[in-house]
Order: structure tokens, then sequence, then C-alpha cells
């Protein structure tokens, strides 16, 4: 058996636990969708309306959520803790941006925002991208959880069970 085989074979895996797995996927997909909105709604604005700041880090965490939804539908072993690293701090990273006031050059901020594109699809799309990143995150430490629990019950089971 090859090392590759075996992640997939190990019967602690979260791809084991159907719905864990489920519940991965479709947090993914929606993670993916409303990523796709707010991303939408920044090609609308301009990028000229953001600080490079906001420009670099929106586009490293990009390719951040990118890779870890691939993670999901690829059935990478990790994808669960991807979901976690990767959707709560973009939650936190979002609000912080666009919700708090005016902060510094890592602001993006729509309260007050004048002459940068900021409608009421913007809130939207922000707020739809919080909501399924905290989804992506839950969904992750559901996963991790239900692997863990599969664990645990199977610990004690003689090796031919």
């Amino acid at each position: 058996m090859t090392a590759r085989s075996e992640t997939f074979a190990d019967s602690s895996t979260w791809l084991t636990h159907e719905r864990a797995a489920k519940v991965l996927r479709w947090a993914a997909v929606a993670y993916a969708i409303a990523w796709a909105i707010h991303t939408g709604d920044h090609i609308r604005r301009g990028t000229g309306v953001v600080t490079t700041e906001v420009f670099a880090a929106g586009s490293i965490v990009a390719i951040l959520q990118l890779s870890a939804v691939a993670a999901v539908f690829l059935r990478s072993r990790w994808a669960p803790a991807l979901a976690v690293a990767i959707g709560f701090p973009d939650a936190i990273g979002i609000a912080a941006v666009h919700l708090l006031p005016h902060w510094g050059s890592f602001s993006d901020a729509f309260p007050g925002a004048n002459g940068t594109g900021v409608t009421v699809f913007s809130w939207f799309a922000a707020i739809v991208e919080i909501v399924a990143a905290l989804g992506f995150g839950i969904a992750g430490a559901y996963a991790l959880q239900a692997t863990r629990s599969r664990s645990v019950a199977t610990a004690g089971e003689p090796a031919g069970a």
C-alpha cells in the first residue's frame, strides 16, 4: 500500500464520516460562491478604491481560500484543518476590513465610505462571505471532531473487527 492510499484508507479520516464529509463539501461550495460574490463586488468597485495593503492581503487570502476549498474536493486529509485555519480568521479579517470604521491602511471601511462605490450590494457581499467563512470553519471543526470521535470509538476494537 502506498503512502497516498494509506491516507485515504485510514479509517479515521473525515471522508469516512459521511455526514461530516457532506457538511464540509456544502460549506466549501457556499464559501466559494460567497468568495466569488465578494470578489465580484471588488471588481465592480475597481482596484483603485482600496489601498495596496488591502489589495495584497486580499489577493494572498484569496489563494489560501481557494486552496482550502480545493483541498475539500481533492479529498485531502488536511481539508478540515484548512477549513478551520482559513475560515475563522477570514471571517474576522473581512469584518475588520469592511465593517469597522476606517482604522488604517488595511481598512476598506464601508461605514462612512464616500466615492468608493460602496453600495447595499457591497454590504451584502461582505456579510455573505463572513457568514460563509464562519460556516466553513465550523464545518471543518465538525469534521475534525467527527474524525476524532470515530478514532476514539474504534481504538478499543480488536485488529480483526
